[in-house]
């Protein structure tokens, strides 16, 4: 099964479940087609957010996962430049397009999954 994920809300501490998700959901066999971060979610891509160690490092994980899994990790463009979150501070693992490469990975997907409001 192809699972498309949209992410919507910040990090918060200890709630990985957008990651824990597309883990087990690779760990099944399953294909992560693209994990779409939106909203707040953008928030998992900025590079220079410091969390304190209690809290674990989500935008680390997500760098780690990218790179470890070859799961696409796409930005939105417009929701980034809203919260500050640009090229410039940009985690690796993460690039940043536009919403219609998100309806592009949705439509090609089994399912959708999303996280957040």
């Amino acid at each position: 099964m192809k699972f498309a994920l949209l992410i919507r809300s910040a990090p918060k501490a200890g709630a990985s479940t957008p990651l824990a998700f597309a883990r087990e959901a690779l760990a099944q066999g399953h294909q992560v087609t693209q994990i779409f971060f939106q909203a707040d979610g953008v928030h998992h891509a900025n590079r220079l957010s410091a969390p304190p160690p209690a809290e674990g490092n989500a935008v680390a994980e997500w760098s780690r996962f990218a790179e470890e899994s070859k799961v696409e990790l796409v930005m939105c463009s417009t929701a980034g430049l809203r919260r500050g979150v640009r090229e410039a501070n940009l985690a690796p693992g993460f690039r940043i397009s536009g919403v219609g490469q998100w309806l592009e990975a949705a439509a090609n997907a089994d399912r959708v999954v999303v996280f957040g409001n």
